[in-house]
């Protein structure tokens, strides 16, 4: 095999957007080693689809050169599509056609004969699990089932380079392992991959990552060669009876740290350098910890990924100011609930469809100013939970009241009560920043003055002023994340529901969004969110696992880990934790 497989030299592509010209790739040079997975990480519009369409020979480069496989992305374009296999973001799939027409769309456009289909199908069925599911809609499958689809057609012509565009977006953590151990096998005989990616505990299990941003190359190498750079510089709080987010709040204020998250009962900290660790004595007293609450801690790929983009100062890993809510935190009308109550209580909830059960008598509370996350794999009950909750679809059997309003007689008052921002960007995107909230305002019944300085509000708050007469479509993703968030709280909700809030998006514009809800919640907001990005749970207060359309977990990310830990893994993380549940029900279930 040729090595290096991809070959990019001072390579630029230009775009006209808006009556301006955007550089998404600038003058940028790389090589890809053969046999190996090589992770492409970046933040959100770094241009990493457009590298991906040119390697793919898609689109040709403005200036420089593209070598793939020793073809030129130029003049041989066709001979680079026949041997490699690219699986773009959301699949590429139809989903109108059945996983069996599916692979035979994919086997036309590859030229295979139908007798090369049937051993070549047949396999790829074996390899990937779907054998029992020929007939079925690709649209009815899960997240993980359409995943391992888009990834079998993509097999098809038997690639010798693999390119996946951020194949685990939006996907549980289960299904997430068994697409990287079916790539595992497939570089043991001989796919070279290339792997973009948002979530970075998978660039470090790539065995190189290339780290791109703004269109440039900032570093390439083995993931420890980023985390090794951060000796001495990352430590963790354990806050004990301390409330996590007033000492992340107080933590943010020490010009030292450049990045601070919270991480179960932990506050974890990232120093701008290694002489910043004698002060951190003098910050613990300042927020009325002990010194011995502190500890350092190993440094991750997430960490070096942070530290390197503050050094290159492309952006700011943590706002400068705290984001506000309603003006001030006192300004915020509490839920009309009782001292104590919880804001939602759920007892028995069942949701039928036909003679199937989505969701199966489950049973939880969450209190006032608790952030609970709902967590469960692709079609297992949760996204039919969430949206029983929301008022947008009404339990079959059971109770669900939330701000003490019964769901099932009530929906539409509880609905002018609460915030909702959905899982897939559900504005207007052929209206500009400033429709979108004068909608969204008319629904929520803000007129006149009042919806005047919400909207200023929260055009400030979330810095879209610049962006008034976009549309929306035309956002970056992370702005459209804000503009989402910035809609659904316009009207001030005592609580709000937030379904996979953050997927796709990067650590930075994820840190930011995070930054907003903990400040809410610290006002008294009650948060519920479902999310596949597990260290985006270790936010939550409590998180509760649905699977097979029950509750089979709930809790502390600290205290579930702590049920999980063994002689064998002594310190489990929450994904550990996650695919444990889920082998552990199926085994004691199994018919």
């Amino acid at each position: 095999m040729i090595n290096p497989v991809i070959d990019i030299g001072e390579v630029v592509k230009r775009f006209e957007s808006g009556g301006r010209t955007v550089t998404a790739i600038d003058r940028m040079s790389l090589r890809v080693e053969a046999g190996r997975i090589t992770g492409l990480v970046g933040p959100d519009a770094a241009g990493k689809t457009t590298l991906m369409r040119l390697i793919t020979g898609l689109l040709k480069p403005d200036a420089g050169t593209v070598r793939v496989l020793g073809f030129d992305s130029r003049r041989q374009a066709q001979d680079i599509q026949a041997a490699v296999g690219y699986m773009p973001q959301r699949f590429g799939l139809y989903e109108d056609l059945t996983v069996a027409e599916n692979l035979d769309l994919y086997a036309d456009l590859q030229g295979l004969s139908r007798a090369e289909r049937k051993d070549r199908f047949a396999q790829l069925m074996d390899f990937t699990g779907l054998g029992p599911f020929r007939g079925r809609q690709a649209g009815r499958l899960s997240g993980g089932m359409k995943q391992k689809l888009g990834l079998a057609c993509t097999l098809v012509g038997r690639p010798r380079l693999l390119l996946l565009d951020e194949p685990s977006v939006g996907v549980d953590p289960v299904s997430r392992r068994e697409l990287w151990a079916i790539v595992h096998a497939l570089v043991e005989e001989g796919v070279s991959v290339l792997w973009s990616t948002a979530y970075l505990d998978e660039a470090e299990r790539c065995d190189d990552v290339l780290l791109v941003s703004e269109g440039k190359l900032l570093d390439a190498g083995p993931p420890a060669k980023f985390s090794d750079r951060l000796q001495s510089r990352t430590f963790a709080f354990a806050v004990g009876n301390t409330d996590t987010r007033t000492v992340l709040d107080g933590v943010r204020r020490f010009p030292q740290i450049i990045d601070a998250v919270i991480k179960g009962a932990d506050v974890r900290l990232l120093l701008d350098r290694p002489a910043d660790a004698a002060r951190l004595g003098d910050l613990a007293r300042a927020l009325d910890l002990k010194e011995d609450a502190l500890r350092p801690v190993a440094a991750g790929f997430e960490d070096a990924f942070i530290a390197l983009l503050k050094e290159r100062e492309t952006t700011s890993a943590v706002p400068d100011a705290a984001p506000r809510y309603g003006g001030k935190p006192d300004s915020i009308p509490l839920p009309a609930v009782a001292n104590g109550a919880p804001v939602i209580r759920v007892e028995g909830l069942v949701r039928q469809f036909g003679t199937f059960k989505a969701v199966d008598g489950i049973d939880f509370q969450v209190a006032q100013g608790e952030i609970f996350g709902l967590l469960g794999p692709n079609g297992a009950g949760k996204s039919t939970t969430f949206k029983m909750l929301c008022g947008l679809l009404p339990p079959t059997d059971g109770k669900a009241l939330v701000l003490e309003i019964d769901l099932r007689r009530a929906a539409a008052k509880a609905r002018g009560r609460i915030g909702y921002m959905a899982q897939k960007f559900s504005l207007y995107g052929n209206m500009t920043v400033s429709q979108n909230f004068r909608f969204f305002a008319s629904i929520y019944g803000l007129a006149g003055k009042v919806r005047e300085r919400a909207i200023e509000h929260e055009m400030e708050e979330f810095g879209l002023g610049p962006f008034a007469d976009v549309n929306a479509a035309d956002l970056p993703l992370g702005y459209k994340q804000r503009l989402a968030l910035a809609c659904a709280i316009m009207h001030q909700p005592g609580v709000l529901f937030l379904d996979e809030p953050t997927s796709g998006v990067d650590p930075l514009v994820r840190r930011e969004f995070w930054h907003r809800i903990n400040t809410m919640a610290v006002a008294g907001v009650t948060i519920m969110v479902t999310t596949h990005f597990m260290e985006e749970a270790e936010y939550c207060n409590r998180i509760g696992v649905i699977y097979r359309g029950r509750l089979i977990a709930s809790g502390s990310p600290d205290r579930l880990k702590a049920d999980h830990r063994g002689s064998e893994r002594p310190d489990p993380t929450l994904e550990d934790v996650f695919v444990d549940l889920i082998e552990s029900y199926d085994r004691e279930h199994a018919l």
